[in-house]
């Protein structure tokens, strides 16, 4: 899911009250975006400068796609960082990934580097950062962001510059992978998690990011982000068991997806519930659940085939998934919960460090869900830090806990141990 969208309305129930380190993190990552966003439009050129991911010839997958192995780089070229003369390296790798139906296909990760040199311990280190895209199409990629778009679509990748700068500031190398794949697969787990370890094979051997086989790997998402990110790690020892991650955070963490869709619907966000009404439907054809949609929900699909998150909300103010069904109930019914129970995690406990982290009053993902799947996780044998954090919603919590994170991650990188088994609070 992607965070709490009413940012774009300056939005800030749940904020009050919060400490003041909470505040600090929040205000500077609302300024920050806003900031930006208002460089990036005032910029020079207009997004018909960079072409939509779909009207780009770089995303188009070569004809002998199949011959490549997982993680092999297909292309590649420079990119200012947003368009802006930021003090930042950038590239964008084509590279070869296998979907969740077991096709070649062709993703595209966004490569950084700070352009100071490391003065760290070992090596510099690679984060796999997984931005929330949330979206039915591919302008709403954080590539096409990232590159230097304009247009509404890159509100959902600003919300993560914050975080981003953060890490690049302590000198770390990034990744972050157009995850949702060519076909812009919300929801879809394998297909996420396999592109996100795809992407870290490419990072690891594209030779200008300067990556090293002792660099240590890291990962982090919130929200959506967090969905490919856990996914990514259940999949890593069966997919990509070269690759090991030295510590990975999560926060926000979208558990119980029927739950997440019931907690929105016909509320002011009731357009993430369509959204997920939508990508379910149109991912999982043996579902059924494409059939339980009327007239109204098959025209929808075809109107919001290329929607991001954000324009879903905008557009579906108190909507509920009902208004474009034939049963009662579509939320609960049994093609739903089919298509859902085939995305939700837990199914397998990551073997690398964990720290998750997910408000005790999230307002747009429900924490039950959360800590279910902490339990099951950690009875399957994880190591995990699960904080069950006291920040009041969605948004603020992601900027509150996101210090804890980005420490946890520092700690493993420089070789700290960390304890075995569970520890929640």
């Amino acid at each position: 899911m992607r965070r709490d969208y009413a940012w774009l309305g300056v939005r800030t129930r749940g904020f009050t009250g919060c400490s003041p380190k909470v505040r600090h993190w929040w205000r500077a990552g609302l300024i920050g975006a806003v900031t930006l966003l208002a460089a990036v439009v005032a910029a020079p050129g207009t997004h018909a400068d960079i072409p939509y991911p779909d009207n780009d010839p770089f995303y188009a997958a070569p004809i002998n796609l199949g011959e490549f192995i997982n993680g092999a780089i297909l292309n590649s070229r420079p990119i200012a960082v947003f368009g802006l003369p930021l003090p930042v390296a950038g590239w964008q790798v084509q590279y070869r990934t296998t979907d969740s139906a077991g096709e070649a296909a062709a993703d595209v990760a966004t490569v950084m580097t700070p352009l100071t040199p490391w003065t760290g311990p070992g090596d510099r280190p690679l984060l796999s950062y997984q931005i929330a895209e949330d979206s039915l199409g591919t302008r709403c990629a954080p590539s096409f962001a990232l590159r230097g778009g304009r247009d509404f679509s890159i509100a959902t990748t600003l919300l993560d510059v914050p975080f981003l700068a953060e890490a690049l500031r302590r000198g770390w190398a990034l990744v972050v992978s157009d995850y949702e794949g060519s076909q812009s697969r919300f929801f879809d787990g394998v297909n996420s998690g396999r592109a996100v370890l795809d992407g870290v094979r490419a990072a690891k051997s594209f030779a200008p990011l300067g990556i090293t086989d002792a660099s240590p790997l890291g990962a982090w998402g919130y929200s959506g982000g967090a969905f490919a990110t856990l996914w990514a790690m259940q999949l890593r020892a069966s997919y990509a068991p070269e690759i090991w991650f030295a510590g990975v955070t999560s926060g926000g963490v979208p558990a119980d997806i029927p739950a997440i869709a019931r907690s929105v619907d016909g509320s002011y966000q009731a357009g993430l519930a369509v959204l997920i009404l939508l990508a379910l439907a149109r991912n999982d054809s043996g579902s059924g659940l494409a059939d339980a949609l009327d007239d109204n929900g098959r025209a929808l699909l075809a109107q919001e085939a290329t929607s991001c998150g954000g324009d879903l909300v905008v557009h579906h103010f108190f909507q509920h998934a009902d208004d474009y069904s034939t049963v009662p109930d579509i939320l609960g019914s049994q093609a739903f919960r089919a298509a859902a129970d085939h995305q939700e995690l837990g199914g397998w406990a990551p073997d690398v460090p964990l720290y998750l982290y997910h408000s005790n009053n999230d307002d747009v993902i429900p924490s039950v869900g959360f800590s279910a799947l902490v339990d099951r996780y950690c009875a399957l044998g994880a190591n995990l830090t699960a904080i069950h954090s006291a920040i009041p919603g969605h948004n603020p919590a992601a900027a509150g806990e996101a210090l804890g994170a980005m420490d946890f991650l520092s700690d493993r990188f420089n070789g700290d141990p960390v304890d075995a088994g569970c520890t929640v609070r």
